[in-house]
């Protein structure tokens, strides 16, 4: 075997860091970026030399392409991840797999009797920070896991992005928007979620663009700017998760896991390195003892990765004939308990979310980007 052909399908803003890292991954070559904008893709495929562009016809049509990496909007995430599968590509499809189960469980059908892989971001858990706080986790360190904290918080995107109306529509808001990669942390750790129960609200009902050339325009909020969301897993493990867009104090990342002989903090689920470290049980407290707590860090490796990372290990993973650990079955998942969490808040309910997955698996111990494998 040699590099894994790969075709791109959407030319915005994220995928320069996708172009960027799969053109420095020895095993993978980008041969073709398409877009509705031919011109836009045009421009991307200059940028990082590629040698073909065109629209997403065009990259499905590529017989050297074997993996479709779909960046379009999530409204139509699904619709061109099914398009891929039906043109005989393995797709990679940004978060979240799609809006609806429905549409998302046809796809992974018609995949599997295609024989055909789905992987779907986020690839963060692929990361060096995420996957040693897994290796401390199932070292045993802290014990069994027992419950888990998060906490997204943020005055909102609508301060920075110049066109921020998309991400208070239906299908994103906090929960979708950051959701998956809370929860898909979750998942890796404590397994599949059983129920969940969950209140959200709105601080107002329109928001003011603040940046760019739309600056002083309002947009509508169209679905709960944020959401407390408790998760009861099969396993018995359970988490309580915060995901505002309507916060003044700004806290990204948190990430908190308790088990019977410890706290372990992890690395921003958002990102791909980290801190990680651990605090033992204080003990039996008697007079006079200090109460302070002596956190532990934890290192690990600094390999600088980013987006593509999940891509990448698809196509190792079919080579291997192991599989993928960012797949469309934990995208499914993942989609299910946040949909699971959006009815619960609208209708007041504990709900129970029907689909589950198997156990996510860690790399390979030697998995290195910047090696060729194949």
């Amino acid at each position: 075997m040699s590099a894994v052909g790969i075709g791109l399908i959407g030319a915005g803003v994220i995928s320069d860091t996708y172009l960027e890292n799969l053109g420095a991954f020895p095993d993978t070559e980008v041969l073709i970026v398409g877009d509705i904008d031919t011109e836009r893709a045009a421009a991307q495929a200059a940028k990082h030399c590629v040698p073909a562009s065109g629209t997403g016809d065009d990259v499905l049509a590529h017989p050297g392409v074997d993996l479709v990496i779909n960046l379009t909007i999530p409204a139509v995430h699904v619709e061109v991840s099914r398009a891929a599968i039906a043109a005989g590509k393995h797709v990679w499809t940004e978060k979240p797999l799609g809006l609806d189960l429905e549409g998302a469980a046809e796809l992974l059908r018609e995949a599997d009797a295609a024989g055909l892989r789905v992987g779907s971001a986020p690839d963060t858990l692929l990361g060096p920070g995420f996957q040693a706080a897994r290796r401390v986790i199932e070292s045993g360190r802290i014990g069994r896991p027992l419950f888990a904290q998060t906490a997204f918080q943020t005055q909102g995107p609508d301060l920075w992005h110049p066109n921020p109306g998309f991400l208070f529509a239906k299908g994103a808001g906090p929960l979708l928007d950051m959701g998956p990669y809370y929860f898909s942390a979750l998942v890796s750790v404590f397994g599949p979620v059983a129920t969940v129960a969950a209140v959200g609200s709105k601080a107002r009902e329109e928001r003011v663009i603040h940046t760019g050339p739309n600056a002083g325009a309002t947009f509508p909020v169209e679905v709960p700017s944020t959401m407390q969301v408790i998760a009861a897993f099969e396993g018995g493990g359970q988490s309580q998760s915060l995901l505002s867009f309507d916060s003044a104090l700004e806290r990204h990342g948190v990430v908190e896991i308790h088990g019977t002989e410890g706290t372990i903090v992890i690395p921003d689920p958002n990102q791909f390195a980290g801190r990680i470290a651990v605090v033992a049980p204080l003990g039996v407290l008697r007079d006079g003892m200090k109460t302070e707590q002596e956190w532990v860090e934890i290192p690990h490796a600094d390999l600088t990765v980013g987006r593509g990372m999940g891509a990448l290990d698809m196509v190792r993973a079919l080579a291997a004939g192991r599989p993928h650990v960012a797949s469309g079955e934990l995208g499914y998942h993942v989609l299910d308990t946040l949909l699971s969490a959006e009815r619960s808040a609208a209708t007041g309910t504990t709900v129970t979310v029907e689909s589950t997955v198997a156990p996510i698996p860690l790399l390979p111990d030697d998995f290195d980007p910047f090696a060729a494998t194949l």
